[in-house]
């Protein structure tokens, strides 16, 4: 299967990420775009999470509840991005078009790619292994990591997103990272011109 842009990791920052990209989808500039993302979130730190504190979150939202309705809420309202589920990313393969995706199962072509998993260093996708650093934004006996990126680029058509980008580990954050990383996907989009979507009553 072939992507314009392939999203790895269906946490904050990926999810966010998607429903931007979703909504841009809507748009003639994107009218030939493919999306798809790859949800596998066994390892995300939003298991654990409870919310207080987060503009827009009913106080005591789950994390884990926050997982699936997210997905449920892209799916609902942009079904043309393709979720991809019960799949773990092994490796990243550059080509001439872009990069291959491998997972446990298949294998997939995209010519961009974001990368927005964990910051733990139980990352272990290959390809990726040469932009690995210590965590700029955590504790050291932490032991975090980041991808060393510039404004969420790695490279041309590789972006980080969330934690995994050097940010704090903050649900508004990882979301606002997501969101940040889709619209500079859909300024590429839309021929360099700034774009942004929002909808309105």
């Amino acid at each position: 299967m072939n992507f314009d842009t392939l999203i790895i990791g269906g946490g904050a920052a990926g999810l966010s990420c998607a429903l931007v990209l979703g909504s841009g989808l809507q748009k003639p500039f994107a009218s030939n775009k493919t999306v798809g993302i790859i949800t596998h979130q066994k390892s995300s730190h939003l298991q654990n999470a409870l919310f207080n504190n987060v503009l827009g979150l009913t106080p005591g939202t789950l994390g884990k509840d926050l997982l699936e309705s997210g997905k449920l809420q892209l799916s609902n309202l942009y079904p043309e991005v393709i979720q991809i589920e019960k799949e773990k990313v092994k490796e990243l393969v550059e080509t001439n078009t872009g990069f291959t995706v491998i997972t446990n199962k298949n294998s997939y072509n995209a010519t961009r790619v974001v990368i927005a998993v964990g910051y733990t260093n139980l990352l272990t996708i290959k390809g990726l292994e040469t932009y690995i650093k210590p965590h700029p934004r955590a504790a050291i006996e932490k032991d975090r990591i980041w991808l060393e990126n510039k404004d969420h680029l790695i490279k041309e058509n590789l972006y980080v997103a969330g934690t995994l980008a050097g940010w704090r580990s903050q649900f508004a954050i990882a979301s606002g990272s997501g969101a940040h990383v889709a619209t500079d996907i859909l300024t590429i989009w839309n021929d360099g011109k700034h774009t942004k979507v929002h909808d309105k009553i």
